[in-house]
């Protein structure tokens, strides 16, 4: 019999001729062959699973699973074919199949992390679960096509959430509250900075304007000054005009009159005229001498109240302009010469300390090498000596002048004594053995007594200071001689 499977559809057939079992969208179905169809269209799954965390706090975790067979791996239908076709997919065995994989592979998952861990990341704890949950899912040929885990739901009689998301909030409105009390700090000091910069661009205007209506009053002044001058000298150049036109008319005057009289009094009139004519000339340079004085009076005056007005702004200006560069000039100085002498202060120090640390690494080395070879030397010598301390020590002593330098302290000390020196003995020679002392405690009584006389007379000849008398007395060798 030919048997076709729908789209969503496979065939399982089994029996005579198939080893195992066969899949096919269509196919014949001989007789000794068994065929059954199943269904590989994905199924909604949806759960609440109960699970609890590290701390022993209970939680619910809503999920939606959408779960089917891997229709694109031949493997997984086989499998799925074997183990879950039998069953109805929507039926109980296959619901409690997945629920029991989401359930335990949740519950191993919740088990290892904190609540807050869990909280705050909840992508990651969904993304952990729906791996775990695939894994187990791959021995039975199915595959999560979607999985929808829904927040995180309290146990009744547990509100950590409640309490967790309550804490968030009020965090998150203490912030809020802590960024506008920072936005109004910033406002006002915002506020307060172009104030102050208003007051101050405020005051360098009128400053600036005070400057300029000061010049503007210094020209208006000099403008006003140079016009009357002017005037004055309009004034006065009318006058001598006026005065001009006077003496041409009076000279006219005199004219018409010399010639009225000039047949009667021509010759009576000639002083009289040349007086005219003198009178005229003086009278001209009159006019002349004072408008020239008027000029030189009014023309220097103001000159001179102009120029001193002018030189009187320029010393004041130029006076501050020189104060402000000195002290600028002087506090940068200042500035600079405490800089140059910090930084040779600082590298002085360092390298006097770099000196220092070099010359102690130096000497260090020079004391480590001098006692390596010293060791070395020493090593040698007790290796040639056979290791015999002793003559190692009497070598030292003689290679370092020790012998030498106790002859010469020993000569020091009793330089410019002259001393007379005696060789003495205690007598103990073969001529004692016949006496009566034995070699006991006798012996060494008559040994002192003998070496006593020898001991005194030395003193004597190089001190000079007699035995007491009650000692000994000793003879006077250079009398008996």
């Amino acid at each position: 019999m030919y048997r076709v499977a729908s789209p969503s559809e496979f065939l399982v057939i089994t029996g005579v001729g198939i080893s195992d079992i066969k899949l096919a969208k269509k196919a014949w179905v001989l007789p000794g062959q068994s065929c059954s169809v199943f269904d590989v269209s994905p199924v909604n799954y949806t759960f609440e699973v109960q699970a609890m965390s590290a701390e022993k706090l209970p939680f619910v975790l809503p999920a939606v699973f959408t779960i089917g067979p891997r229709v694109d791996d031949d493997q997984s239908l086989l499998k799925y074919a074997k183990l879950i076709s039998p069953h109805d997919k929507l039926s109980h065995h296959v619901k409690e199949l997945v629920q029991g994989i989401i359930e335990g592979e949740t519950r191993v998952l919740a088990a290892s992390m904190t609540m807050e861990e869990i909280f705050k990341g909840t992508k990651e704890f969904k993304q952990e679960v729906f791996e775990k949950v695939q894994l187990e899912l791959n021995q039975f040929g199915l595959l999560i096509y979607n999985a929808n885990v829904k927040q995180l739901v309290d146990v009744p009689g547990h509100e950590y959430f409640s309490y967790l998301g309550q804490k968030t909030q009020m965090e998150a409105a203490n912030q809020a509250r802590v960024d506008v009390a920072e936005a109004k700090m910033k406002g006002e000091i915002g506020s307060k900075e172009r104030e102050g910069q208003t007051l101050q661009n405020a005051a360098k205007i009128d400053a600036e304007t005070k400057i300029i209506a000061t010049q503007r009053q210094g020209e208006g002044k000099k403008e006003e000054i140079k016009v009357k001058t002017e005037v004055k000298i309009y004034e006065n150049q009318r006058e001598a005009e006026v005065a001009e036109v006077n003496a041409e008319l009076a000279k006219k005057k005199a004219g018409w009159a010399k010639e009225a009289q000039v047949a009667e009094v021509e010759a009576s009139k000639a002083v009289t005229l040349r007086d005219a004519e003198l009178q005229r000339e003086v009278e001209r340079m009159n006019a002349l001498t004072r408008i020239e004085k008027l000029k030189a009076e009014f023309l220097s005056k103001a000159s001179v109240e102009y120029e001193t007005k002018v030189q009187e702004a320029n010393w004041e200006l130029y006076k501050k302009q020189k104060e402000a560069e000195a002290i600028l000039y002087e506090k940068e100085k200042e500035a600079e010469a405490q800089k140059a002498i910090a930084d040779a202060t600082y590298y002085a120090r360092q390298q006097v300390a770099d000196g220092e640390l070099y010359a102690k690494q130096k000497e260090a080395e020079g004391l480590v090498a001098l006692a390596q070879a010293q060791g070395t030397y020493l090593r040698t010598l007790l290796d040639a000596l056979g290791g015999n301390y002793a003559a190692l020590r009497d070598f030292l002593m003689i290679n370092g002048g020790m012998f030498q330098e106790i002859a010469k302290v020993n000569a020091e000390a009793v330089r410019g004594l002259q001393p007379k020196i005696s060789i003495w003995s205690n007598g103990a020679d073969n001529s004692n053995s016949n006496n009566n002392i034995s070699d006991g405690g006798l012996k060494e009584v008559a040994g002192v007594y003998k070496m006593l006389p020898p001991l005194l007379k030395t003193v004597q000849e190089q001190t000079g200071m007699l035995p007491p008398a009650w000692m000994a007395t000793l003879t006077d060798s250079s009398a008996h001689s």
